[in-house]
């Protein structure tokens, strides 16, 4: 008996370090806190050099780029279906009013963001898609910024682009973070980045 459970417990753990390699395979590294995989039904690229930088903040800011993997299939994803993963635990995103109540770095986050270099991002896949910047989970406030919707969608070689914040719950530069992506209706729709906070 006592061999069958030490047998379980490696047989588990060969199988979360297979699924481990497997997503750290498919996620480049572009440098400048960028990483992208472009494998799958939904191509993902994630900017988080800024989260990178400001990394004791209490929100932590990331730029998230999504495209359909099939140009064929338009694909809907809400707030709901984006999440953080940090040491096993799922993350959702707060709501918009959430963050402005209990956070008032919007303004400086995407100021300082707009400063930083971009080259590793904008050398991905997203090169070739279009990003309509009139939509976002978390438009700052400010005279000219994006209506802010629940919900975005991509098609073809129109993505999806968005600011996505996540409470930090105390992640430490060099941790491992993955942000999964899901399609509203969906499940089968789905991926991930892993990224690498240092």
């Amino acid at each position: 008996m006592k061999s069958l459970k030490v047998l379980i417990v490696m047989l588990v753990f060969c199988l979360g370090l297979v699924f481990s390699t497997a997503i750290q395979a498919q996620t480049k590294n572009l440098g400048m806190g960028a990483f992208a995989n472009e494998e799958g039904p939904i191509k993902l690229a994630v900017d988080a050099s800024w989260a990178i930088r400001d990394i004791s903040s209490p929100y932590l800011m990331f730029i998230i780029y999504m495209g359909a993997g099939n140009e064929g299939k338009n694909i809907v994803v809400d707030r709901n279906g984006i999440v953080m993963i940090y040491q096993g635990k799922e993350y959702k995103m707060p709501t918009l009013e959430e963050l402005r109540k209990n956070y008032q770095g919007e303004v400086r986050d995407i100021t300082f963001y707009r400063l930083m270099g971009k080259e590793g991002i904008n050398a991905s896949w997203i090169r070739f898609y279009q990003f309509p910047h009139k939509t976002d989970f978390f438009p700052p406030l400010t005279m000219r910024s994006p209506i802010p919707v629940d919900e975005g969608s991509m098609s073809g070689y129109i993505g999806f682009r968005t600011k996505c914040y996540f409470k930090n719950p105390g992640i430490k530069k060099g941790d491992k973070i993955i942000i999964k992506v899901t399609a509203k209706n969906d499940p089968s729709i789905s991926n991930e980045v892993e990224v690498v906070m240092e």
